[in-house]
Order: C-alpha cells, then sequence, then structure tokens
C-alpha cells in the first residue's frame, strides 16, 4: 500500500466546512469525489484537520492510499479540470506510511482578516467592523496567550475533545496593504496566530475577546482573567467564518 499527501486550497465561501456531513456540500466529499473518479476506485482521504462552514484555507493537506504507484505530476492536473473552481491541488507527493496528515502536523498557523470599512471586494474574505481598534492593546493582550495552556475558555461548548491544552507558538496583529488603490492605508489588518493544536472554534473566538479588548470594552487583566477561568461563557462572541484562513501546516 502506498501513501500520498495532497496538498490543496479552497474558497470555503459555498462549502459546509470540510468534513463529510449529510446536511450540506463539503471539501471533502468534492475531493474523493474527483480521486475516486480519476483513480477508478472509492478513495477516502484524512484531512489535517477540519474548518467550518465558510472558512478557507490557503494550505490544507489531506493523505490518502492507493495499491498502485501513480504519477503525481499527472494526478494534479487530472483533479484541477475535475474539481469546482474554488477547489486547488498544486501538490501530490508519496509520503512514508507512517505519515499520518493529522498526527503527524507539528504546527498550524490561521490568519484572520479584519477590514474598518465597507469593501465591495473583501466581504467573503474579511469582517467588516466600524470601530475604532487599539492594535497596540490588542497585541499586548495576544502575547498572555503565547506557550502551552488550557485554552478551554476559546473552545466550543460541547466539543468532542481529550484535552484543551494546546501549545501556542505566534500570535500578533499585522497590518496589510490596501488591496485596492481606493483603500486607506490604516483600514486592513490581520491576525496572525500559530500552535501546535486548534480547538472547535478556537481562533474565531480568540480574535472576538481581542477584539474586545482593542474597543475598551476588556481590559488586559480581564483578558488574562478569561483565559484563566477556562469558562467559554467568559469570552467574547466568535467572529464570522469569511475572515478566517488556515495559511500553513508543518511537519
Amino acid at each position: 500500500m502506498n501513501r500520498y499527501f495532497i496538498h490543496f486550497q479552497y474558497d470555503g465561501t459555498n462549502y459546509h466546512g470540510w468534513q463529510i456531513q449529510p446536511n450540506g456540500i463539503t471539501v471533502q466529499e468534492e475531493l474523493q469525489r474527483a480521486l475516486s473518479t480519476v483513480l477508478r476506485q472509492h478513495i477516502e482521504v484524512v484531512g489535517a484537520g477540519r474548518t467550518d462552514t465558510g472558512v478557507h484555507a490557503r494550505h490544507m493537506v489531506a493523505h490518502f492510499d492507493l495499491n498502485d504507484l501513480l504519477e503525481p505530476s499527472q494526478l494534479v492536473y487530472k483533479l484541477n479540470r475535475l474539481l469546482p473552481r474554488d477547489i486547488t491541488v498544486y501538490k501530490v507527493e508519496p509520503v512514508s506510511d507512517d505519515m499520518h496528515a493529522r498526527f503527524s502536523a507539528t504546527s498550524r498557523t490561521y490568519h484572520y482578516y479584519i477590514c474598518a470599512r465597507k469593501d465591495a471586494f473583501s466581504r467573503q474574505y474579511a469582517w467588516q467592523i466600524h470601530w475604532q481598534l487599539d492594535f497596540d492593546k490588542m497585541n499586548e493582550a495576544a502575547q498572555m496567550l503565547i506557550g502551552e495552556k488550557d485554552f478551554a475558555s476559546f473552545c466550543k461548548v460541547g466539543s468532542d475533545v481529550k484535552t484543551t491544552m494546546c501549545n501556542l507558538t505566534h500570535a500578533r496583529w499585522v497590518k496589510d496593504l490596501p488591496p485596492t488603490p481606493f483603500s486607506d492605508d490604516g483600514d486592513y489588518w490581520h491576525f496572525e496566530i500559530t500552535a501546535n493544536r486548534f480547538l472547535r472554534n478556537m481562533v474565531r473566538a480568540v480574535v472576538g475577546t481581542l477584539i474586545e479588548v482593542g474597543r475598551g470594552r476588556m481590559t488586559l487583566r480581564q483578558f488574562q482573567d478569561v483565559i484563566d477561568t477556562k469558562s467559554r461563557s467568559a469570552a467574547g462572541e466568535s467572529v464570522p467564518a469569511c475572515g478566517l484562513f488556515l495559511e500553513k501546516i508543518e511537519y
């Protein structure tokens, strides 16, 4: 049996997340359908994680097993002819049998994008807000997240996980260049966050709580209390899915 990693990206706007489910079309379903068609046998893929409805991925990884050897570049070409335009495969590579798309990953990076104005071109890929935010204060709060901690306060209630411990290595807000010449420099920002693993809804809950700090509705001490309390009700609201991108997975 030969194992392959498939590297791809997708616009999550039209999908009910990554994982196959009965109530809507998913990225996993589309990828498995295309692979099964090209390889002329039923193929199941295992993803590096799962993204929720409307969340995007610039770099997602999945693995699948196949008895036969294949030509990776030809498979990439054929898959991209079959897949919808909002899913793109850019690499297929053979890996050792003990490599696992999910469990072998050492880190994952997400970006969350916000736009401080109404913008017709970013509405599907950034959360449009209308408040003045203190990004220096938000970055101070973000540093409190660094380290191996219990992130239960930022985990969706009812999630089926054995532990809410995560090792977070990077968290900061970064100012972006405007996407069009008609935009102002100060209107676009994104939040970068890297950890060994993420809990369900974690990034969106973290961003929502940092926004509370930026709006002056939560002090740095209160933000620390949110982490220490380990209660989802103590944290801020989850922000919309449209601004969230799975940016990179490391092995």
